[in-house]
This record gives C-alpha cells, structure tokens and sequence, in this order.
C-alpha cells in the first residue's frame, strides 16, 4: 500500500486558505516529499504525519513556490535529532541551491546526500521503489517524477514442491531472496509465477503538456498534474507563462489512460476550482479537483 497526501495544492504565493506546492507519500516505513513550498511543516502537521520518516525529498525545480519551505524543515528536523541520512533529488544546481538555502540551516546533526538528474529521463532504485524524473516544459529546468512499486509473482507451493525445495527456504525465496546452501542453489524465480501489477503514481507540474509526460504517466493508478487556469480564456496565458489549464490536464489524463487525475498548482486568482470541474470531467470523468490535505492509500491489485 502506498499513501500519497497533497499537502499543497497553490501556485506562486500561500494564501490563507491554500498551500504552496508539496506532495507527500509513505510506503513501508519511509516517507518521501516532492517539493516543499513555504507552509509545508504546517500541512504535514494538519495532516498528523510526521517529519522523521521523511528520507528522499525531490524538486520539480527551484523556483520560491516550490522550494521556499525546505529551510525551515530542515531545522526541524535537526533539533529533533535526526541522525539519519537525508536523499535530495533535483535538477542540476542542487547542491549549490540547497547550500544558499542553508545559510540560516548551517548546522545539521544529519548528512545530506546530493543526486542531481542527469539527462531528459533518469531513474533512482531506494527503498524498495523506483523514483523516474523526466524532464518537462517550464521557463526554467523543472522534471516531473513517477514512483513505482513492483509486485512480485504469487508464491507457487506447488512448484517448490515439485523442484524438493526445503519448506524452511519458502518464506525467504517469497521474500525475493536467493538461497545457497547445502541442499543446493534456490532462486525466488523457481517458486514464483510472473510479476503481478504494482502501483504507479505520477506528479508533475509547472508545465506545458509534453510527450514525456503522457508517456510516463501511461496507466499510472494516480496522477497528479498541475492545472493553473480552469477559466478558458486564459488559454493564451497558460502558454505564455509554461503553465497547464484544466482542460490541457484532462487531456493528457485521457491520452495516457491513467486511473485517476487530481489536479494542482492552482493560480491565486482561481479561489474555487469546482465549478469549473463538469467541463474537465467532459474530458476525463476520473478528474478532481485537488485540495490542501487531499490523500488516498492506493492499493495492489487481488
């Protein structure tokens, strides 16, 4: 099972009813953020969850509404002793933003680790997903990321017995573990049938829709987009300043057959998103509008 919050659904400023950019997930005991706008410490706390899971964080970009919120969670999380080792993945210049972010976080008890994106796509294996950045449309450098989670092939008794594979090596060999020993050279492939379908989720945001995105996003469980605009006659504004509306978000959702879209990164002149949300559904039936604290715990498939 994989948690996803959207801690912050707002683009450009916080307002007193909206956050600025975060997404938040938690899958087996290790929490990841993507992005941490000004305001996220607070929405984890509206959220009841906690800051000490929290091992890889990713940035789309840098940009103030995206970024802003990363001192001051660094703090935090320093004078609650941390001691465990921090994953920053980022567009090129990581190191050198995070450090003049660090100016007032000079002193950490942690050590922070650097993993700037290489290239238009690269992927990143950690606890136990798989983390793709790919790059976007944006006036600046800016990525989007999907994370999957692989699911493994049913356990097969039948078969282990079949081969006189030992009942103490089962659990192991279900575990994904190659077993050598005395009775001989076990591997998980010999007791399992083939891979059964994981869970994939897809976020980006402060863009023009792309084929990067509509081919990485292809039959994600859950993806999260940005829609700055749901008035329509800001199309021509959308373009200009490399942003989505609402209707460029549905299509994308529809061309990449994806299970459901939440919308985000709204602009601070649109204070309700809802009423515009019949015409985007017209598109793609499966959309919401996303809101501050919006989660849901997406599960594998029987």
């Amino acid at each position: 099972m994989l948690d996803v919050c959207l801690l912050g659904c707002g683009g450009m400023m916080p307002l007193p009813y909206r956050w600025l950019t975060a997404l938040m997930t938690r899958f087996n005991g290790s929490s990841m953020l993507i992005d941490c706008g000004e305001g996220t410490q607070i929405a984890i706390k509206e959220k009841g969850w906690s800051f000490k899971p929290i091992d890889v964080i990713c940035f789309t970009h840098y940009h103030g509404d995206h970024i802003s919120g990363l001192p001051g969670l660094l703090l935090t999380m320093g004078n609650a002793d941390r001691t465990e080792p921090l994953t920053m993945i980022g567009p090129k210049g990581l190191e050198r933003v995070v450090g003049c972010l660090r100016v007032i976080a000079p002193e950490l008890p942690f050590p922070i680790i650097y993993k700037e994106i290489q290239g238009a796509e690269e992927t990143f294996e950690m606890n136990g997903y798989r983390i793709k950045a790919f790059r976007v449309n944006h006036n600046v450098l800016c990525y989007g990321y999907t994370m999957e989670i692989d699911r493994a092939g049913k356990f097969d008794a039948a078969k282990a017995k079949e081969q006189d594979i030992p009942l103490k090596y089962w659990s192991r060999l279900q575990g994904g573990v190659t077993i050598d020993s005395e009775d001989g050279h076990f591997t998980p492939d010999m007791v399992l049938g083939p891979p059964r379908k994981g869970i994939k989720l897809t976020y980006t945001t402060d863009t023009r829709p792309t084929e990067s995105i509509r081919r990485n996003a292809e039959k994600s469980d859950l993806f999260i987009c940005e829609g700055m605009y749901g008035e329509k006659d800001k199309a021509a504004k959308a373009s200009e300043y490399k942003h989505m509306t609402f209707y460029e978000a549905a299509e994308l959702a529809c061309s990449a057959q994806v299970k459901e879209m939440w919308l985000t990164h709204y602009s601070p002149s649109l204070t309700r998103p809802e009423p515009y949300m019949d015409d985007v559904r017209k598109i793609f039936p499966a959309a919401k509008a996303g809101k501050d604290g919006m989660s849901a715990e997406l599960m594998f498939e029987d």
